[in-house]
């Protein structure tokens, strides 16, 4: 029987705080211009060369550079949309994008699973997938779903299975972070249309958008560009993700490590844009650091500023922003570092104004899953969500003819306000919760307690046995094609 689900509860605020002044934002994007006029992009791609050649960039096609005059990239930027929506499987779910709501999602992509009932680590699969995805549609700080591990038992089209076992288990907006390639996305955005019911359907309300990344330094990766371009066609929005690393794959400063970034995300962007006109286009800087002493990735040091730099940037450029946030550097599920690396995360993101944010609910720089983390990283957001949230003031608030009431001395506890509205005044967290006896329970405990309670009671309701069996039908095709021929 299906059951009900929460309302999403995204953080919505009127709060701005702003980490660039207009000068310097003025400043990164003349370096991004400069760069891709100058330097350029490398695209792995003879499709993205023909385009570009087509509309008046320098094409070298020997060394695959790409260079792109500013005129070139002010006429394709001018028709990315600021603002659209996000088409969930459920249409109560869809997701509007504007200006004062931030919406969060799962992290993504691990492979490592510490399993629920056994606590032994091991490689991820569908079933964890499909057991995620309906954690997510419970919880109303997911907005939408992210494949937030790859169901690494399905080969070569795990990427088509993730979408399979999510909307299967989820009925909100799915984003895939592994489908790439042209191949991947045309089976994608032909469960897309088996979902909606046809291609106009599709491009009204996508149910489904992609990630394509970048290769730091400046090299557009031949499988994203074209899946991107597939799925762009077909109007369903395309992530477009640089992860340079400040000291290897970018300059060891802020301002540099931004300016590669921003130059790999406009470049893609131009592409779609001028391949299929107002293409949905989310703009993503996730960068990190190397250790100079090891070379190793570090997503947390201390001086960690700039971390939210890259959604004024996307909204410079007229464009929506995922946000990073959470994806702690701790193997653990619940330490010191795993709360103290993300703390601040969601309350900086949400006033930055990113659009979309991923993050929630995996360990150890991104990879690592344990099902009770996504219950304690909640717990995280909400504290943001509800210190971000609009105070009310009026008559009944300020419950000043209560205070006349009582007197200066008295107690509040037996006015009829108080009992109106103290159940309200405060909502417990996840290290808050009592037992029995009245003592603090240990949090982690209360974690897979919550996520037991949610797999036990919690059933979305699936697609109808149509679309369940069209999306097999497609999932087998794709099977013989990618696996089978391989």
């Amino acid at each position: 029987m299906p059951s009900e689900r929460p309302a999403i509860e995204p953080i919505v605020t009127s709060y701005k705080l702003r980490f660039l002044d207009d000068a310097q934002l003025d400043s990164l994007r003349e370096a991004t211009f400069d760069i891709l006029e100058n330097v350029g992009v490398r695209f792995h791609s003879e499709k993205a060369l023909a385009i570009f050649a087509e509309h008046g960039a320098r094409v070298d096609r020997d060394s695959q550079i790409v260079k792109i005059p500013r005129d070139l990239v002010l006429k394709a930027m001018a028709s990315v949309p600021r603002h659209f929506t996000l088409g969930a499987r459920d249409a109560a779910l869809d997701l509007p994008l504007k200006d004062g709501v931030t919406y969060f999602t799962n992290d993504g992509c691990g492979h490592k699973v510490v399993d629920f009932e056994t606590g032994e680590q091991r490689a991820s699969t569908k079933a964890d997938v499909a057991m995620m995805a309906r954690i997510n549609d419970y919880l109303p700080s997911m907005a939408m779903s992210w494949t937030i591990v790859s169901a690494q038992d399905c080969g070569a089209t795990a990427s088509l299975h993730e979408v399979d076992a999510t909307w299967r288990n989820n009925a909100k907006h799915y984003q895939s972070v592994t489908m790439m390639g042209e191949r991947l996305c045309r089976y994608g955005v032909e469960m897309a249309t088996a979902l909606r019911g046809s291609a106009e359907e599709v491009r009204r309300r996508p149910p489904l958008s992609i990630i394509a990344c970048t290769i730091a330094p400046l090299v557009q990766d031949k499988e994203a560009i074209e899946g991107a371009l597939v799925m762009a066609e077909a109007g369903l929005p395309v992530l477009v993700m640089s992860m340079p690393t400040l000291g290897t794959t970018a300059p060891a400063t802020y301002a540099g490590a931004l300016a590669v970034g921003d130059a790999e995300v406009i470049s893609a962007t131009v592409l779609l844009q001028l391949a299929s006109p107002g293409a949905r286009v989310f703009h993503c800087i996730l960068h990190a650091w190397a250790d100079p002493r090891t070379a190793a990735y570090v997503g947390y040091p201390l001086n960690c500023r700039a971390r939210y730099a890259p959604v004024e940037i996307a909204h410079h450029w007229g464009m929506p922003s995922l946000g990073g946030a959470f994806g702690t550097d701790s193997p653990e599920v619940a330490s010191w570092q795993a709360a103290a690396e993300v703390a601040t995360d969601p309350l900086l993101v949400g006033l930055a104004g990113a659009e979309i944010v991923t993050g929630i609910g995996l360990r150890d720089t991104y990879t690592l899953l344990y099902p009770e983390a996504i219950i304690l990283d909640d717990d995280v957001y909400n504290q943001a969500r509800y210190a971000l949230l609009g105070m009310e003031v009026s008559p009944e608030t300020l419950a000043l003819d209560v205070i006349a009431k009582v007197q200066p001395g008295g107690h509040f506890l037996a006015q009829k306000h108080t009992r109106t509205h103290m159940r309200s005044a405060m909502v417990r967290s996840a290290s808050q919760q009592l037992d029995e006896k009245g003592k603090y329970r240990d949090a982690v405990a209360y974690a897979r307690e919550k996520v037991a309670w949610i797999l036990k009671n919690h059933h979305p309701e699936p697609p109808s046995a149509e679309v369940q069996k069209e999306l097999d039908r497609i999932l087998a095709a794709a099977d013989r094609e990618l696996i089978e021929k391989a």
